[in-house]
């Protein structure tokens, strides 16, 4: 592949992960706007918002199960097209009952497109873990840009603008993804969806040792991300004694790392491997949560903030591991299925980690954070000596 070709690739596959987490991200920073609006609690918005992050799990084997019958290109523009007519009727919606229903649809949209997206590079690139590395830089980039871009618009034009950042920049992409991205073939065409979807066929490739493995490394990796992005201000606050706005700074800082940290650590991954460079990242991570638990002043918020933000940036790496123990012919159904079941449980880490901190303190919450990341360590040094996985 030229080199001019994979960049154009990597770069509109990236802004369609980018389009599908502003989509889902936009919201947040509304919630007051959208209680005023309709006269509802924020119980019930975040009911309306869980709703939307619910679908997005569900719909990540659906978009992978379409992804083999259709190939890759085509639900990824599916994928585009629907996250920006349902972002458009989301900030049109006249009642509350009808704004979480197409917060819901939001949701079910942008989960088409991870399993495809992935799919789709992976059959673009050798080297997968560099390029899914890059590829992360749309998730981190949006966490930094959604709740800003979403707030002014909501300022100067009402709540309303907000969803209308999204829909327009996804109206964008898709046009830029259909220009530059080449047909992808279905998988497998004379596979018939009673045999994609088989019971039996499913479950044995969730229990192959390999898938298996890395399926459990995946829902403890993605439970401590989750516990991180749901409280980390809040216990920089509450336990750290870190000033309100140097916290919000702080947690910008650590998605800013991890834009060059996923590059890099995908790159490290292609060439010395996916569990050292993995575990590596862990090992960073621990260290920075250490010292945000266990020292103080502002050289170990410095330190902490790089090294949680290393110890974030193994998503792609992850996402690659997944790939290598994937057959070309699962890469969508497959990965689609197991990406349901890992952010399903995964999504788990924001309500443990509340109820942690509310029960017995940020210390044993985000010790626990910690140790799950121990736990992972652990783990790969084990199927490094046994061949676990095998």
């Amino acid at each position: 592949m030229a080199q001019r070709s994979g960049r154009e690739l990597l770069g509109v596959a990236t802004a369609a992960f980018f389009v599908t987490m502003v989509a889902r991200l936009a919201p947040s920073p509304l919630v007051p706007d959208i209680m005023d609006a309709f006269v509802v609690t924020k119980s019930e918005v975040g009911v309306a918002l869980t709703g939307m992050w619910a679908a997005y799990a569900l719909f990540q084997f659906p978009g992978g199960v379409l992804a083999d019958r259709y190939g890759e290109r085509r639900v990824v523009l599916l994928a585009m097209g629907a996250t920006g007519v349902a972002s458009t009727v989301l900030a049109a919606a006249p009642t509350f009952p009808l704004f979480a229903a197409f917060a819901v649809t939001l949701g079910a949209a942008a989960g088409l497109y991870f399993t495809a997206g992935t799919a789709f590079l992976t059959a673009q690139f050798e080297d997968t873990g560099r390029a899914l590395g890059i590829h992360e830089i749309g998730a981190s980039s949006a966490g930094l840009v959604a709740p800003v871009a979403s707030a002014y618009a909501a300022t100067r034009f009402g709540w309303r603008a907000g969803p209308l950042v999204p829909a327009t920049v996804a109206v964008v992409v898709l046009v830029l993804f259909a220009w530059r991205a080449p047909r992808t073939p279905p998988a497998d065409p004379g596979q018939s969806l009673t045999e994609q979807l088989d019971v039996r066929r499913l479950l044995a490739l969730l229990a192959r040792p390999s898938v298996l493995f890395t399926t459990v490394l995946a829902m403890v990796a993605f439970f401590t991300w989750q516990a991180f992005a749901s409280f980390f201000p809040t216990f920089l606050v509450e336990y750290a004694d870190v000033p309100t706005g140097r916290a919000s700074l702080v947690f910008g800082a650590v998605f800013a790392l991890t834009i060059g940290g996923a590059p890099a650590l995908g790159w490290a991954s292609d060439a010395t491997g996916r569990d050292a460079t993995f575990g590596a990242s862990l090992l960073a991570g621990i260290a920075g949560y250490v010292l945000f638990l266990f020292a103080e002043g502002t050289a170990a918020v410095v330190a902490g903030t790089l090294l949680v933000g290393i110890g974030l940036s193994w998503p792609g790496v992850l996402n690659s591991r997944f790939m290598d123990v994937l057959a070309e012919d699962e890469r969508g159904t497959g990965f689609g299925l197991v990406r349901t079941v890992v952010l399903l449980v995964s999504s788990l880490g924001s309500g443990v980690t509340g109820t942690i901190a509310d029960r017995a303190g940020w210390l044993p919450a985000y010790g626990l954070v910690a140790g799950l990341m121990g736990l992972l360590v652990v783990l790969l040094v084990a199927n490094q000596a046994l061949g676990v996985d095998a």
